[in-house]
Order: C-alpha cells, then structure tokens, then sequence
C-alpha cells in the first residue's frame, strides 16, 4: 500500500518519478478534486475514495510514460480508483462486510462505466460535496478545512496559512473530522433545500478560500494559479443558481470577479509581481469588472449588506478607478470600517489600518498596525510585516524598515512574492549605508 500523498502533489509510486508526464501533474492538481468527489458518491467512503485515488495516480506514473496516457485520462483514473478500490477493501480484510458493495464495484467497474460517471456527473457535484463536507456535527474550522483539503485539491501546508495556524496543527483537525465523520456514520449525500442555509456560511468560506489560494498562490514560483481562479468562480456561480436570492452568495461572487479581473495586469513580463499601484489598468478585463459592479450593486440593494457584499464594495472602488492616483481611499476607509464592525478580526483590522495610512498618512496607518503588533495576534502573518516595512519606508526609517521586510521574507514561500521583499530589503539597505 502507498502511503497516502497530498492533492495538489503526485503521490509516491515504485519507479522513477522524474518519468511522470508533465500532463499527469497537471491533471493531478486541477482535476483531483473533481475525480475525489466522484469516487466518494460511488464508493460512499471518504477514506477509500482517497487511498483508491491515490494509488490510482501511482499507477498512471508507473505505466502512462511505457503506454502513453489514455484518450480519456479522467475515466482512465476513476476506472482504475474503483479497481483499487477493491484491492483495498480485501487488503483491509473488509471482504465479508463488504462483500454487496464490492459486487456492485465489479460489475460497474469498466471503462466504458467510468467515463460514463465523469461525462454525466451531476455538474454541481463538488459544490454538493462541498455542503456535504460542511455539516454541522463538525466544527466550523474542520468544515472548511476538510473540504479544502479533500474536494478542492490544496495541500495542508497551504490550509494552514490560510487558517494562520502550524501546519500540524491543520493535520490534526483533518484527521479529527474524518474520524468525527466515520464515527458519527455522516452520510456522503447531497442535503435537502432546507439544510443548504445551516452550512451556508462555511461553504462561501471554502469557496473564496480556493480562489484566494490561485490568486495570490501561497507556494511555488507562480504568483497566481489560474486553474484555482477559475474554480472559485464557476463554483460561486453554480452557488449563485442554488440560491438565487441570497445576496451574499452574489457578492462572494462579485467579490472573486473584481480580484480576477485584475489577474494579467499583476504579472510583469518578467513573471515578477506587480503592485494595485503600478499596474497597467489597460489589461484589466472590463467585462468581467461590468458583471462584478452589477453585482455589488444587486447586493447591496438587497439589504444590510454582509462582509461578501462589502469586500466586493471595496474591490469596486478600485476597479473604478482609472488612475492609482483617483482612488477614493477616504471611501476605502470608511467600508473597512464598517467591516471591522460587522466581522471584526485582526486581519480585517490590518487592512484597515493600511487604508487609514493611504488616507490620511503612513504615521497614523503605522500606530495602528503598532497596536496589533503589540497584541500579538499577527506576529506570524507576513503581510502584516510587509505592510508595516512599506509605512516604515515611506517614512524613511530604513532601519526599521528592514528589520520589517527580513521579519516577513522568513514568512514567505512563494518565489514571486519573495523576491519582490528582497528587493524592498535591498533598496532600504542600500540607503541605510
């Protein structure tokens, strides 16, 4: 048996895994899951879904580079998963207890079946699972993990930066919901109308969080994952037909629109990232920047608006503006405001702070990031040292602000990202000396 790996990373197989097509990783990142969600409606378990999952992909490193990939490689890896799976259950010493289940494996259990299930899959399945995964009996930092973890295909190192925990920790929470979900016999199904509002909340989180994820990608050397973009976007529009009238659902979505419509502009031809103050608004995409205002707009028609509704408010005062210089930052301000009211949290806070800075000037911005600092809350969240080191810069204090920028670099993975901090950490050294 191999050990299981991570979505997002090719598990170990025998072999040379240099010999891995580069179309099976990436397969393997964008597609898992997808293939995930639709192994855990046919086999109806969350662990055997993804150990038959795994091997799966092993077995394509093994023989896809001596065969060649298969002419459908979806089916081919659902279709080879249900093999595995079987495998398993009698590896297990399952057999007895699973004796119908592996009946009903066998005979479905073809090519022709499996490209079935991935041709005619309910299109919304993993916006489903993803509710599925949300249920109440779990915690709520568990439902969003879980489901980030498993149906979305990012690894536990990148759930724990989002959450803003160690990465064992996460490990921990991921291994407790699966057993909570084993012991408490959750069933893996689509829930009724009625249940949809109750994990609501969490199922936006997950959402977001798989966009945010590939538009600021947390590891690796590209600054933005266009395939976790895309996802976000197409499962806040499916979440948007589910619940037509919820306006937070359009202002998620509306939200996501607005960042993406800036994607191309924050890539320098060098592939280095590029600053909301520097870029090109030539290149931002207007059409879907029109969608998202109009949403803002329905959104906050619909009544008191909620923190989706509010981010989307902000990230269209941006996108309104035709020069860095026309941002109405005072109207930033007050929407960041208004959101720390409604959801306050030390990031939030810390965002408000920066607005504060571009406001009304970087010493009242740096005594607020001050106060958070003082607290702790942050100390190991890299963009708050970043935002303090470009207050300290612009102030002039070169010495502060290098201890800043070296504070936040031992807090970044991303290639992009750190090489624009150790070009900031240069420029201020140089002008300490």
């Amino acid at each position: 048996m191999i050990a299981l790996g991570l979505p997002g990373e090719i598990p170990s197989a025998p072999g040379n895994l240099t010999m891995a097509p580069l179309a099976l990783e990436q397969l393997y990142r964008e597609e898992f899951g997808r293939i995930l969600a639709t192994l855990i409606r046919l086999l109806g378990d969350f662990d055997l879904a993804e150990e038959a999952a795994q091997e799966a992909f092993a077995a394509a490193v093994e023989q896809w580079p001596l065969e060649g990939p298969p002419r459908n490689p979806l089916a081919w890896i659902v279709g080879t998963a249900r093999h595995k799976a079987i495998d398993l259950i009698r590896r297990h010493g399952r057999l007895n207890e699973n004796r119908q289940e592996m009946l009903r494996l066998e005979l479905e259990n073809s090519a022709d079946s499996a490209t079935a299930d991935m041709d005619g899959a309910v299109p919304d399945e993993r916006l489903r699972l993803i509710f599925t995964c949300c249920h109440p009996a779990l915690a709520a930092d568990a439902q969003v993990a879980l489901s980030l973890r498993t149906l979305c295909g990012l690894t536990t190192e990148e759930i724990a930066r989002a959450f803003l925990v160690p990465a064992p920790t996460m490990a921990q929470r991921l291994v407790r919901a699966k057993r909570k979900i084993r012991t408490a016999r959750i069933p893996y199904e689509i829930p009724p109308e009625d249940l949809l509002p109750e994990r609501l909340e969490a199922v936006m989180a997950v959402i977001y969080l798989v966009f945010n994820e590939g538009y600021a990608a947390t590891q690796g050397e590209a600054l933005v994952r266009a395939d976790l973009c895309v996802e976000g976007i197409r499962l806040g529009r499916m979440l948007c037909e589910l619940i037509a009238a919820n306006a937070e659902a359009r202002g998620l979505l509306a939200l996501m629109l607005l960042h993406d419509a800036r994607r191309d502009a924050r890539v320098g031809a060098d592939g280095e990232l590029v600053l909301l103050e520097d870029q090109d608004r030539g290149k931002w995409n207007r059409a879907q920047i029109r969608k998202g205002l109009e949403l803002v707009e329905s959104a906050l028609r619909s009544g008191p608006a909620g923190p989706y509704a509010i981010q989307a408010a902000l990230a269209a005062v941006h996108a309104q503006a035709a020069r860095a210089a026309d941002t109405d930052w005072r109207e930033i301000e007050a929407l960041y405001a208004y959101l720390l009211r409604i959801q306050p949290s030390p990031v939030i806070e810390l965002n408000h702070a920066v607005a504060v800075a571009m406001a009304n000037g970087p010493e009242r911005g740096l005594e607020l990031i001050d106060s958070i600092r003082a607290r702790g809350e942050l100390d190991d969240y890299q963009l708050m040292w970043a935002a303090r080191a470009d207050l300290l810069r612009r102030l002039g204090r070169w010495s502060e602000a290098a201890d800043s920028y070296r504070a936040a670099l031992v807090m970044v993975s991303a290639g992009p990202a750190q090489r624009f901090l150790e070009r900031r950490l240069a420029d201020v050294e140089a002008r300490i000396r």
